[in-house]
């Protein structure tokens, strides 16, 4: 009829905006019992420390806050990563050990550097919704998926992974280390939160921005970490670690990249290559 306003149903998927509705104190009371479900269900599981699941439930809470599409994103990144952690959990932790500071329930430090990216992309959007914000968001979480799919998975791989810019064989759980099989699950992490992105109606640029992003900043925190991540040796067992004090008791020295810089900062170096290139690509 003339003068009806039409009902495009894209303009919800272009924008991510609107599976909220009624009062605003209504979704923040879905948005804080939503949050507070899954920190307590991966508590339960060990997969959260005490400061990872009070970090989880702060990065939960806003992003439900922005619309279930968000939350259902993040929720579909921790519970792949969840399970993949657990996946041959006995031969990663035997090939790891002695090398990883950190153990498997992650702490606030993790949990920021893999979703603070995606948090702020969603506070941002519910602020201003558009495709910038959405592509922010999307990029950043498929890159901690390829990241997180390449780690979990490429440990497991029975040859020794190979440094990513000399190409010799370095210890397993060496960053900058890469492996055929990481590198295939690489992009099965950012396929897989591409896919997720279109299924709760993202336009397919978007997921498609996701995507390349994805597997840039995965690439990226590999070579982030065998540049400037601190690398330590323990001279007691002359063995690499990333651990201050090793297994053994004695402490470890520095003896490559920039003192200071762990893991965690890499990470977010990864999230947040794959945010710029996938809003570089949406846009």
């Amino acid at each position: 009829m003339p003068g009806r306003p039409r009902h495009d149903p894209a303009s919800h998927s272009a924008t991510g905006a609107g599976p909220l509705s009624g009062p605003a104190y209504v979704h923040v009371v879905l948005a804080v019992a939503g949050a507070s479900a899954i920190v307590l269900v991966a508590r339960r599981a060990r997969a959260l420390s005490r400061s990872g699941a009070i970090a989880a439930w702060g990065v939960g809470v806003v992003t439900a806050r922005a619309g279930w599409d968000w939350a259902a994103l993040l929720i579909a990144f921790f519970v792949a990563g969840s399970a993949l952690s657990r996946f041959g959990r006995a031969r990663k932790s035997a090939r790891l050990e002695g090398m990883l500071e950190k153990g498997d329930a992650r702490d606030a430090m993790q949990v920021l550097a893999n979703g603070g990216v995606f948090a702020l992309a969603a506070a941002a959007h519910l602020a201003a919704p558009s495709t910038a914000t959405l592509a922010v968001g999307a990029g950043a979480l498929a890159a901690a998926a390829a990241d997180t799919f390449a780690t979990e998975l490429g440990t497991l791989s029975a040859r020794p992974p190979r440094s990513i810019l000399s190409g010799r064989r370095v210890p397993a759980g060496t960053s900058g280390g890469v492996t055929l099989h990481g590198n295939l699950a690489m992009f099965a992490g950012a396929a897989f939160l591409a896919a997720v992105a279109l299924l709760v109606r993202w336009p397919p640029v978007v997921a498609g921005g996701a995507f390349v992003g994805g597997v840039a900043g995965a690439i990226a925190d590999s070579l982030l970490g065998a540049v400037v991540q601190e690398r330590r040796w323990c001279p007691h067992c002359d063995e690499p670690t990333e651990r201050r004090r090793h297994r053994c008791g004695h402490a470890t020295r520095v003896c490559g990249g920039v003192r200071g810089v762990g893991n965690d900062l890499v990470n977010v170096g990864c999230t947040l290559v794959g945010a710029l290139l996938a809003w570089w690509l949406a846009v």
